[in-house]
């Protein structure tokens, strides 16, 4: 959620550059015009220009449904009070575009503040601590979160985007407790939507997409910390956010599908999957981040994660197929790419990068 004050102010100004409009929001340079109670329409603003921000919010994909929003970040910008109304910038909960020339319905979430957590918890739901609530955050990609997503009955089959909902990225613990609290950015989403699309126009069929581990507490992420205990990192992406572990299951039996269409499900479908992740991350750089393929257990078939930390890593789980002159369980990022044209994908990283799935 970091990086989406950025993301805003460019949308924002994009859309209102040629209308001479002033955008004023938290860290804003000193020249810019501040708007302070401005109220909920402190300019007119036609439908061109809503229809221009509101395809802006849709993303890069285009497939956005939602976008974030950080009260925190006290931001005071007259067009998204004319869309959402001054209320939902300000307010936690998902809040639905008030204009009706507006056609691209693209929500509103606006983030319970992460202060809002207490012992662990928000109300009854178990969250636990980030690693720079213990120790202080190794970098900026490893700070606490802003805020929480608040996720119940009636909001879990709301859509993010045009193939995931807010339920898919759930922790998959505390089956009784509602609400839930998880922790998004729109950058993960757009990403996966570019991937499906990149793989869609290549033949592969992509609405059996589905995520197997999305948003992660950081008290759920402890009990499988360590090799024996399910292999994930203690300083885990999923707990910030920005990570999936996904397969394409268009025939719905539960495992990755014949992507390839060699007859065969195998290694060389992640394959396929990790050269979309490549023709992305070249197309839109922002959106660089870990990819790493694991092989099937007794309680799933294989799988591949993707996220966007901000800086590349590349690693296996040790599917023999992809790791070819390695001891099996190695560990080591020996995923090749056909984009690559038979080199290496990433060089040989730090732990700490291969290992934060």
């Amino acid at each position: 959620m970091r990086p989406h004050r950025a993301t805003f102010r460019r949308l924002v100004r994009r859309a209102l550059i040629g209308a001479g409009l002033a955008v004023a929001c938290l860290g804003a340079p000193a020249s810019a015009q501040v708007l302070e109670n401005a109220g909920p329409v402190a300019v007119p603003v036609d439908s061109n220009e809503l229809r221009a921000v509101t395809d802006s919010m849709a993303g890069k994909s285009g497939k956005l449904r939602m976008r974030l929003f950080s009260r925190s970040r006290a931001m005071t910008i007259p067009i998204l009070q004319r869309l959402f109304g001054e209320r939902a910038v300000n307010t936690p909960g998902i809040h639905p575009i008030q204009d009706s020339s507006v056609t691209q319905q693209v929500k509103l979430i606006t983030v319970l503040p992460f202060s809002e957590k207490f012992g662990g918890k928000v109300g009854d739901y178990r969250l636990g601590f980030w690693p720079a609530e213990k120790r202080g955050a190794r970098s900026e990609a490893y700070e606490n979160p802003e805020g929480f997503i608040q996720v119940n009955l009636d909001n879990v089959e709301a859509p993010v985007s045009e193939h995931f909902k807010l339920g898919d990225f759930v922790t998959h613990n505390q089956s009784d407790v509602w609400p839930k609290y998880i922790v998004l950015r729109e950058e993960l989403i757009d990403k996966l939507e570019l991937v499906l699309a990149d793989l869609k126009a290549r033949g592969v069929k992509t609405d059996g997409v589905r995520v197997m581990s999305g948003f992660r507490t950081p008290e759920y992420n402890a009990e499988g910390v360590g090799p024996r205990r399910g292999g994930r990192a203690r300083d885990s992406r999923h707990q910030f956010g920005d990570a999936a572990d996904i397969i394409i299951d268009a025939n719905g039996d539960g495992r990755m599908d014949d992507l390839n269409h060699d007859g065969k499900i195998n290694g060389k479908d992640n394959q396929v999957i990790l050269d979309a992740v490549n023709r992305v991350e070249t197309a839109h750089p922002d959106l660089t981040g870990g990819f790493g393929v694991y092989r099937a257990t007794r309680q799933h078939g294989p799988f591949v994660h993707i996220d966007v930390r901000g800086d590349r890593a590349r690693w296996t789980g040790a599917i023999p197929r992809l790791a070819k002159g390695k001891k099996k369980g190695s560990g080591k990022p020996v995923v090749k790419s056909s984009a690559s044209k038979g080199k290496a994908t990433a060089k040989a990283a730090p732990a700490a990068r291969r290992s934060t799935r």
